[in-house]
């Protein structure tokens, strides 16, 4: 599951895809008239020719996932090529992988020995998980999933869940989540205004709202409320900046949690 109804300037540049809840992915598995990257609510730009370099850099920050015979769960895959590489990934290196997701987007992937399919949403519709928990995952990666956590549930609830499922020196990766004070700070720079400029072909500048109470998105303060969240119950976590050459670097960080 993906996408933000965040504003990077003027106008939305995900306007048709804002605001998308679980039933909403559900549907949009299942039209035809949308490509792969539109089903999981992205513009075909913002992923397309990508995804490599986002597989690259959650490599690089799940170290868990370049070591063998480990097991991952991936919460909310998707349905674009992303998925696809993590479970190539898999396969290479032989670990055990479980995908949750709506069964609708889960039919669009690929079938692996190593790889469990499990429909429902986290963690309140997913009963097929249970038997899998086991003794937990040594990786967890949740990619452009949280934003719409926030919509309809409680992130916290969210994440002590996805927390109580790794193991001892296993990563939970919060990817890609849409952070509104970060797109503020950085339209309000020089590279920002540039940016605005460019994108929309206008002199004007962009919107910015400092210190304001944002209905329904993700702020510093539900950021740094989850890294702290997470250190009180006893994991190590960070926020971390995105590669520059990604899409939406600029607006956009991941959180790594990590239990000792």
């Amino acid at each position: 599951m993906t996408s933000d109804p965040t504003k990077v300037d003027g106008n939305t540049e995900t306007a048709r895809f804002g605001g998308l809840r679980f039933e909403d992915f559900r549907r949009m598995a299942e039209d035809s008239s949308l490509n792969i990257y539109e089903k999981i609510g992205f513009p075909k730009e913002f992923r397309e020719g990508h995804e490599g370099r986002i597989f690259s850099d959650i490599l690089t920050k799940v170290g868990t996932l370049t070591r063998s015979r480990k097991r991952v769960l991936d919460v909310g895959p998707g349905c674009s090529e992303l998925p696809r590489m993590i479970i190539r990934h898999c396969v290479e290196r032989e670990h055990e992988l479980v995908l949750l997701d709506a069964r609708e987007m889960l039919d669009m992937l690929p079938d692996e020995r190593c790889a469990t399919k499990i429909a429902g949403r986290f963690p309140d519709d997913c009963d097929g998980l249970t038997s899998h928990i086991r003794d937990g995952f040594d990786a967890i990666i949740v990619y452009s999933v949280l934003q719409h956590v926030f919509l309809e549930a409680n992130p916290f609830v969210f994440l002590d869940s996805l927390m109580a499922l790794l193991r001892p020196n296993g990563c939970l990766l919060l990817g890609d989540i849409p952070n509104v004070s970060k797109r503020h700070r950085f339209l309000s720079s020089d590279a920002g205004v540039a940016y605005h400029r460019a994108y929309l072909r206008t002199n004007g500048l962009p919107e910015v709202k400092i210190d304001q109470i944002e209905h329904g998105r993700i702020t510093d303060a539900v950021v740094l409320g989850l890294v702290e969240r997470a250190r009180t119950a006893g994991f190590d976590a960070f926020v971390l900046p995105q590669p520059a050459e990604l899409p939406m670097a600029n607006r956009r960080e991941d959180i790594l949690i990590r239990r000792p």
